[in-house]
C-alpha cells in the first residue's frame, strides 16, 4: 500500500482504519488505486468504461465486510467514480466507503461519486459512509456523492450517512425503490461551521406491499454556515414511510427543512417531522455548574446529541 501518514490519518477518520482491513477491500488515494483484496465470496472488478469498480456479494455470503474508501491530500484534485454493487440472495454485509480531503494547498480539491447498490431478496445490508475534511490552505473540500438503491424483496439497508466538520460544500442526493416487505433504514449526522454549505436531498419510493422506510436526519449548523435537509417519501403500495429533521441552530446558521410526502395508495401512512432550535440555556448552566466553561458545555451537548 502506497499510504503516506495524512492519507493514513484520513483512512482512519472516515473508515476507521488503522492498518490493512480484513476481508475485501478497494482504498483509492489521490485518484488511484492503492490496494485492492477479493475474497471467495466478493469480488471486485474496474470498470472499463468509466472511472470505478464493481463490487460483486455472492448469494449467501454471511458476516463478512467490504471497505471501499478514497483519500485525497493533493490541492487542486477532482475525480468522479462510479461504484456498483451487487449483493445476491440471501446476504448479511457491512459495507464501508467515505472520503476524505486534507487541503493545504490554494486550489479547489474534489471527490464526486455515484454508488449503486441492487440488493438480492432476503439480503441485509449495513453501508456507511463518512466525510471529513482537513487542512490549512484556501483550497475548498468539495464532496458531491450520489447513491441509488434498488431493493428487492424482503431485503434490508440500513445506510449512517456521517459528515463531520471540514468538509466546506456538499450535495448528497439519495434515491431509492423499496420493493415487498423491503425496508429501508437511512441515519445521517451532519454538523457544518464556518460558511460551510451542506444539501441533502431523498427521494425514496415505496413500491411494494409492506415496503417500510425511516429517514433521519440529525444535525448542527454554526457560524453561518447553512444547510438544507430535502426529504420526500413516495407511496406507491401498502407501505409506511417516516421522516425527521432534528436540528440545532447556532449563531448566524441557517436551516431548511422540506418535507414532501406523496401518498398514491389508499393503504400509503406517511408522516414527516422537523425539529429546529437552539441549545437550551438551561442545559448549559446545568453543565456549567459541574465546572464546564460555556463553550465546553455546549460541545458537550453536541457531541451527545450527534451520537
Amino acid at each position: 500500500m502506497q499510504i503516506d501518514d495524512i492519507q493514513m490519518r484520513l483512512l482512519e477518520e472516515v473508515a476507521d482504519l488503522h492498518g490493512v482491513p480484513e476481508g475485501a477491500y478497494n482504498i483509492r488515494a489521490n485518484g488511484e488505486k492503492a490496494a485492492r483484496n477479493t475474497t471467495a465470496n466478493i469480488d471486485i472488478v474496474s470498470k472499463t468504461d468509466v472511472s470505478g469498480i464493481d463490487v460483486i456479494i455472492k448469494a449467501g455470503t454471511k458476516n463478512e465486510s467490504v471497505h471501499i474508501p478514497v483519500v485525497i491530500s493533493q490541492s487542486g484534485l477532482k475525480e468522479m467514480v462510479y461504484n456498483d454493487f451487487y449483493v445476491g440472495e440471501n446476504c448479511d454485509v457491512v459495507i464501508v466507503a467515505g472520503c476524505g480531503i486534507d487541503n493545504c494547498g490554494e486550489q479547489d480539491s474534489q471527490h464526486d461519486g455515484i454508488h449503486r447498490f441492487f440488493v438480492g431478496k432476503n439480503s441485509k445490508v449495513k453501508y456507511v459512509e463518512k466525510h471529513y475534511g482537513s487542512g490549512d490552505g484556501n483550497g475548498k473540500r468539495l464532496l458531491n456523492p450520489g447513491t441509488e438503491v434498488h431493493m428487492e424483496e424482503d431485503s434490508y439497508m440500513e445506510m449512517e450517512m456521517v459528515q463531520i466538520r471540514g468538509v466546506d460544500s456538499t450535495e448528497r442526493r439519495t434515491t431509492a425503490e423499496v420493493g415487498p416487505g423491503a425496508t429501508l433504514i437511512v441515519r445521517e449526522r451532519l454538523l457544518t461551521h464556518g460558511n460551510q454549505y451542506a444539501y441533502s436531498f431523498y427521494d425514496v419510493k415505496l413500491n411494494g406491499d409492506n415496503s417500510k422506510a425511516d429517514v433521519v436526519s440529525r444535525s448542527v449548523a454554526q457560524d453561518t454556515s447553512k444547510q438544507v435537509f430535502d426529504a420526500g417519501i413516495v407511496g406507491n403500495a401498502p407501505c409506511s414511510g417516516h421522516t425527521e429533521c432534528d436540528a440545532i441552530i447556532m449563531g448566524d446558521a441557517k436551516i431548511v427543512a422540506i418535507p414532501k410526502l406523496e401518498a398514491n395508495d389508499l393503504d400509503a401512512a406517511l408522516i414527516h417531522e422537523a425539529a429546529i432550535g437552539k441549545i437550551a440555556g438551561e442545559q448549559i448552566i446545568k453543565l456549567m455548574t459541574l465546572g464546564l466553561t460555556e463553550e465546553q458545555a455546549e460541545e458537550k451537548i453536541i457531541d451527545g446529541f450527534l451520537k
